[in-house]
């Protein structure tokens, strides 16, 4: 599975930004796709992911500021980031999650999001 993002750049507090993820390759064995990020200093977390089905989840300090969409024909998925933050600051990664637990997660090379007045 091949990931490829979109979208990062310089934002100020307050501001918003639309990161776009294409997905290829063997995606039917693809339960879900989302984002990560990691800040400078910190480990990599979740920030949202959508299964196939649908369902949603997201980072508690992310809740209610973005929204994770798929385009499922197209094999895409965004995450619109609205009221950001200083600590939004990180490389945001795709991710794929496949539906084998024992398989790895999939991610892209990374988009890189700065949030500074």
């Amino acid at each position: 599975v091949q990931l490829q993002a979109s979208g990062g750049g310089l934002v100020q507090p307050g501001g918003s930004l639309r990161l776009s993820c294409g997905a290829s390759g063997r995606l039917s064995s693809i339960n879900a796709l989302g984002w990560y990020r990691q800040a400078p200093g910190k480990e990599r977390e979740l920030v949202a992911y959508m299964n196939n089905g649908g369902l949603t989840k997201y980072a508690d300090s992310v809740k209610g500021r973005f929204t994770i969409s798929r385009d499922m024909a197209k094999n895409t998925v965004h995450l619109q980031m609205n009221s950001l933050k200083y600590e939004d600051t990180a490389v945001y990664y795709c991710n794929a999650e496949p539906y084998n637990i024992d398989e790895p997660d999939y991610f892209g090379q990374g988009t890189l999001v700065t949030v500074s007045s």
